[in-house]
């Protein structure tokens, strides 16, 4: 076994690299570095304005006491209406996949007002291979990205049909990414956001995450959003954040053994991007 002063040793080495090296570490040596080769980039790109942002996941919509607990929180988010340019939905719409139930989230989050981005969850597939609903009701979701104000946001299925563990990231979210990356902007400061963890050590991150996060190496990647882990995890890879959140659901319950259901309100400001959670209050 090293000792820690090894370790340390071997760290500030890799520290040392310069940036064309550093790309050739992989994701977890680059986690144990504390460095992100793509943030270096972050004051030669191009200038990004300031907006603010929610983020939601995991509504989990079963009957229609979700829904009615569920307009209660839309009320609450239209309270940030004024300070918000849009909000990204990180998956679990529905408890079953059922088309009632999509439908239900969607004709909901239309109420804000504001542009809505999502991506799917592994409980928006009706059996293991169908997610028709999903991809019907909220078109052009898969795997997508979109520009606001001079950032990058990219949307990515992570799902291995209604798997919840032990799961892998499908072949067709790779080959999007190779064919769409090259297109990004990489010195933008750019935002990932995806239902599966991505952050080492979450339950539930699938097996080839860290292949995921290998694309953005060169990227000014700053933040990660994900849901599917009902608890407020944190992780950092250099520069960047890695997030889960605790759920926005009536039905289901905290994996965390919290009580607070909630969402984030995020404020994107000088090239970084700050978070804050807000508790869903409904009477």
């Amino acid at each position: 076994m090293r000792s820690s002063a090894q370790e340390n040793c071997g760290m500030r080495r890799i520290k040392k690299l310069n940036r064309r090296q550093m790309l050739r570490l992989s994701v977890g040596t680059l986690l144990g570095a504390g460095l992100w080769p793509g943030s270096t980039d972050a004051a030669e790109g191009s200038k990004a304005e300031d907006f603010h942002f929610l983020v939601v996941n995991d509504v989990h919509y079963l009957d229609r006491g979700c829904g009615k607990w569920l307009e209660g929180v839309m009320q609450q988010l239209k309270g940030h209406k004024e300070k918000i340019d849009f909000c990204l939905l990180v998956g679990d719409l529905a408890e079953n996949g059922l088309p009632k139930q999509i439908a239900a989230v969607r004709d909901i989050f239309k109420g804000l007002d504001k542009p809505t981005y999502y991506v799917v969850g592994n409980h928006d597939y009706r059996t293991q291979e169908d997610r028709k609903a999903f991809e019907e009701l909220i078109p052009r979701s898969i795997n997508y990205q979109f520009e606001h104000r001079g950032w990058q946001f990219v949307g990515l299925d992570t799902t291995e049909g209604l798997k919840s563990t032990n799961t892998s990231i499908p072949s067709t979210t790779f080959h999007w990414l190779d064919e769409s990356l090259p297109k990004l902007d990489k010195k933008r400061p750019t935002i990932l956001f995806t239902h599966f963890p991505l952050g080492p050590w979450v339950i539930g991150r699938p097996k080839n995450a860290s292949q995921l996060l290998d694309r953005f190496k060169e990227h000014n990647l700053q933040a990660v959003f994900n849901g599917h882990w009902h608890g407020s995890t944190e992780r950092h890879v250099g520069k960047v954040t890695l997030t889960t959140n605790r759920c926005c659901s009536f039905r289901r319950q905290n994996h965390d053994g919290t009580k607070e259901k909630g969402y984030f309100l995020c404020h994107a400001k000088d090239g970084k991007v700050e978070r804050t959670f807000v508790e869903v209050k409904t009477g």
